[in-house]
């Protein structure tokens, strides 16, 4: 059995200048490249999860409640929807995009994206990505490669890193998070942290 290090949506529209920011967000893509630097061999895998929105509905609001609805994010194959540049890359074994039609917060939503997606940089003419709605999940992504273990860390810590977190709780996983290792949209993120400890996450 194996660990895996998934990596939620450290994307641009979620860190500073983004169409949907979270304080600290450039921070924790930095950071995340730098535990990658220091222990990446403790991890057998690494994967990533994008927010990759088409048409999404009720998610995209003019007026959001910042609760089910958002100014609109992370639309496919735009530059707020690539991976943030401080994140190191080299290291992302499969990239799992989410939400293209409604909307999605854990990464166990997402669908592996194709080998030849493009992780960083702005898309190139021509090349729109697929929408196709098969593919395979992270689920079963992370059962063909005998993973058991999943230390989870990236944004936003009580939204998508909490779905995920919970969603790999549910799913039979061993999971752990690291705190330092995400930001929060809410200026006080303990309570996610204890509803993540009470239902079997270990935070550390």
């Amino acid at each position: 059995m194996s660990k895996a290090l998934i990596i939620v949506d450290v994307q641009n529209d979620f860190c500073e200048g983004g169409a949907l920011a979270v304080d600290g967000g450039a921070a924790v893509a930095a950071a995340i490249s730098e535990h990658l630097d220091e222990h990446g061999h403790l991890y057998d895998h690494v994967v990533a999860t994008q927010d990759w929105h088409v048409d999404p509905g009720s998610h995209f609001s003019d007026t959001p409640d910042f609760q089910d609805s958002w100014p609109p994010h992370c639309r496919a194959g735009s530059h707020g929807a690539e991976l943030h540049p401080d994140l190191e890359q080299e290291f992302i074994e499969a990239v799992f995009r989410k939400g293209r039609y409604a909307a999605a917060y854990s990464g166990f939503e997402g669908l592996l994206a194709p080998e030849d997606a493009v992780i960083s940089g702005e898309r190139q003419p021509g090349s729109l990505p697929s929408e196709e709605e098969d593919g395979e999940t992270l689920d079963e992504w992370l059962q063909g490669n005998d993973v058991d273990e999943l230390v989870v860390v990236g944004l936003a810590t009580d939204h998508c890193v909490r779905a995920t977190a919970l969603d790999g709780v549910q799913a039979g996983y061993s999971v752990t998070v690291l705190r330092e290792l995400t930001a929060s949209v809410a200026d006080d993120p303990e309570p996610t942290f204890d509803e993540l400890e009470d239902a079997g996450v270990e935070v550390v």
